[in-house]
């Protein structure tokens, strides 16, 4: 199955030493790429290499603040010195502060935009570079079931997940000429620490979403490894601005 196959290709996932960005590095390491898991909590990452080690998988941990635009370029270049390369960005990192409009506060907005849009603006505008000079990349945005849907407790994480679809779409169209694919994935519910969170916050959000959901049941960060694999590889390279939602049918459960 050489379309899937990542040996020799080097991989960013930030946020990912955990929850769906986890799931996805699982399976870029298993389809043979080198994968750096970003992340603020080292501890986590260690565990996650040890992880993804122990399954016969490479990966190594780096340090970063999302919201900071010199730590994510130290994390893309360096990523890139260190191996060699830059093949494949994910901008998995993503948070969530649940409250209506009218009592959110500018920096809650600021602290939700930073961490789930800005961030992927800054570490695809790093990591373009290192991508044209090989002449390829990958580049995979997570969206979110608020990309398309909205919620009265959602603004400024719907805000930003409507952004990097369109963000995506942007970058699809500007560097198509430099053979850089960029596609987002949009997760419905799926059984992470953020949306364990929700169910505690948001009454009846469990028993809601499993009426919803065709295939009833909460989503796995493993059910991503697959998605990763194909927007990553070469089987993707004639697919480019696309938005591809992975919820177990919600989307189209009316």
């Amino acid at each position: 199955m050489s379309l899937f196959d990542l040996s020799g290709r080097v991989a960013v996932v930030t946020g990912g030493n955990g929850g769906i960005g986890l799931g996805m590095a699982e399976g870029l390491a298993a389809a043979g790429a080198t994968v750096v898991l970003a992340g603020r909590n080292a501890t986590k990452g260690a565990a996650a290499v040890k992880r993804i080690a122990d399954a016969g998988g490479k990966a190594a941990f780096a340090e970063v603040d999302v919201t900071s635009e010199a730590s994510c370029r130290a994390l893309i270049d360096g990523a890139a010195e260190r191996h060699g390369r830059l093949d494949i960005l994910v901008n998995n990192a993503g948070t969530n502060i649940r409250k209506v409009p009218d009592i959110l506060r500018l920096e809650e907005w600021h602290a939700v935009m930073d961490t789930n849009l800005t961030s992927a603006f800054v570490c695809s505008h790093a990591a373009y570079p290192h991508m044209k000079k090989a002449g390829r990349g990958k580049i995979i945005n997570i969206g979110s079931m608020m990309s398309i849907f909205a919620a009265p407790f959602s603004p400024a994480y719907a805000a930003s997940k409507g952004g990097i679809v369109q963000f995506a779409r942007a970058c699809a169209t500007a560097w198509a000429k430099d053979n850089i694919q960029v596609n987002s994935i949009l997760p419905g519910w799926i059984d992470t620490e953020l949306t364990q969170g929700a169910r505690r916050e948001v009454e009846g959000l469990h028993e809601r979403v499993l009426a919803r959901t065709p295939a009833a049941r909460w989503g796995d960060p493993k059910d991503f490894a697959g998605i990763a694999v194909f927007l990553a590889s070469p089987a993707s390279d004639f697919v480019t601005g696309t938005a591809i939602p992975i919820d177990g049918g919600y989307s189209v459960q009316i």
